[in-house]
C-alpha cells in the first residue's frame, strides 16, 4: 500500500493551514456529522467549554475558524468538543536508557489519517507533531523539549470532553515539564478513555490514563498499548493484542537496556508492527521524539525520515507499507 506523507511548515496559520483545511474539510465533515449534525454540541457550547478548560488558545482558535471560512459547522468541529467516537490500536514506550527518548507505532486505518507532519510557531511556542484534524495531533514535540503521544484506553464509554488530539496540542502550546502536562491532563476532559504518554527533556515522564467517567489516573508506566490499568473491553483486547504488545514493551525495558536502535527497531517488526490495514489498525508510521535534542523521525521498514524542530522544511515522501507480514 502506498501513502504520501506531507511536511508542512508555517509558523503562524495562514494560507497553508487553510489550504489544507479545505481538503481535508469534506471527509471530516461527513465523519463528524455521520450522525447528525444535532448529535454534536452547539457552537455556543463549544466556545464555552473551550473558554472554560483552554482559555489560553482560544485567540488561536478564533483565528483558524476564520482560516477554514468562518463557519459553524467548522467552529464546532474544530473545537474537538463532543466528537464522534474514533479508535486507534498503537503501542508507545520510554527507552531506559540515559538520553530522553520516546518512540511510538500509530496503528489506524489509512483512509481516516491526515499524512501531515506539522511545524507551527503558534502564539510563540515552536511545536512538531503528526496532524490530526490539522488543530490536533496525534503525537508531538515542542522547543521547551516536551513530547507526547497518545494511545486508545480500550474502553467502550463516551462523555463530555474533548477529542484527545486537541488535549495534547494544549499541552505543547502551553506546557514545558512533565508536572506541567500531569497538571493539565488531570483536568482537562477527555471525550473518550485514551494514555497520554509525556516525557520531558530532563527524562522526567508519565502516562495519563484518561476517562470520561472516572477522571485521569497519573502514573509513572514507561509503557502504554491499548488498555489502562485492566483490560475491560476483552474483545477489543484480543483483537489488538493489546496485553501481548504490553509484555512484550515491558520484557525489553526489564530485561536488559537495548541500544536506542534495537529498541526502535522492535516497533518495526511484529508483535509490535501492524499489517491490519484492512481492518483499520495497520501501523502507518513509527515516530521517535528526541526531546533533549529538538529531534523528530518517522520511520518505516523501507525508509527514515529526519525532522527536527529547528530544521523542518516542506517535503512530501510517498512510502510503501507492507500490508501482510
Amino acid at each position: 500500500m502506498q501513502i504520501t506523507f506531507r511536511a508542512v511548515s508555517e509558523p503562524e496559520p495562514g494560507p497553508k493551514w487553510a489550504g489544507l483545511f479545505a481538503e481535508y474539510w469534506p471527509a471530516y465533515r461527513a465523519w463528524w456529522a455521520s450522525q447528525g449534525e444535532r448529535a454534536r454540541p452547539t457552537y455556543a457550547q463549544c466556545l464555552a467549554a473551550m473558554k472554560t478548560h483552554m482559555p489560553e488558545i482560544v485567540p488561536l482558535y478564533h483565528r483558524l475558524c476564520e482560516l477554514a471560512g468562518g463557519g459553524d459547522r467548522e467552529a464546532r468541529f474544530l473545537s474537538y468538543y463532543c466528537p464522534p467516537a474514533y479508535l486507534t490500536a498503537c503501542s508507545q514506550a520510554i527507552w531506559p536508557g540515559e538520553e530522553p527518548l520516546l518512540v511510538r507505532n500509530y496503528d489506524y486505518a489509512a483512509s481516516a489519517f491526515d499524512g501531515v507532519a506539522i511545524h507551527t510557531a503558534w502564539d510563540g511556542r515552536q511545536v512538531v507533531g503528526t496532524s490530526d484534524g490539522l488543530f490536533g495531533l496525534v503525537d508531538g514535540m515542542n522547543d521547551a523539549g516536551l513530547a507526547v503521544s497518545l494511545t486508545f484506553g480500550g474502553r467502550q464509554v463516551l462523555g463530555d470532553g474533548f477529542g484527545v488530539p486537541l488535549i495534547l496540542r494544549y499541552v505543547l502550546q502551553t506546557c514545558e515539564t512533565t508536572d506541567e502536562a500531569v497538571a493539565v491532563l488531570s483536568r482537562v476532559p477527555c471525550h473518550m478513555s485514551y494514555n497520554v504518554t509525556v516525557l520531558d527533556a530532563k527524562r522526567r515522564y508519565a502516562t495519563a490514563y484518561m476517562s470520561p467517567d472516572r477522571g485521569t489516573t497519573i502514573t509513572h508506566a514507561a509503557v502504554a498499548t491499548n488498555h489502562q490499568e485492566k483490560v475491560e473491553w476483552a474483545s477489543h483486547a484480543r483483537f489488538t493484542a493489546t496485553v501481548e504488545r504490553e509484555r512484550f514493551l515491558l520484557h525489553r525495558l526489564t530485561l536488559h537496556v537495548d541500544t536506542q536502535e534495537r529498541f526502535i527497531g522492535a516497533f518495526l517488526k511484529p508483535p509490535l508492527y501492524s499489517t491490519a490495514f484492512d481492518q483499520g489498525f495497520g501501523t502507518l508510521y513509527t515516530a521517535i521524539y528526541r526531546p533533549r535534542l529538538g529531534e523528530m523521525e518517522l520511520r518505516w521498514p523501507v525508509g527514515v525520515w529526519g525532522l527536527s524542530v529547528n530544521g523542518f522544511a516542506d517535503a512530501a515522501w510517498r512510502v510503501s507499507v507492507p500490508e501482510v507480514g
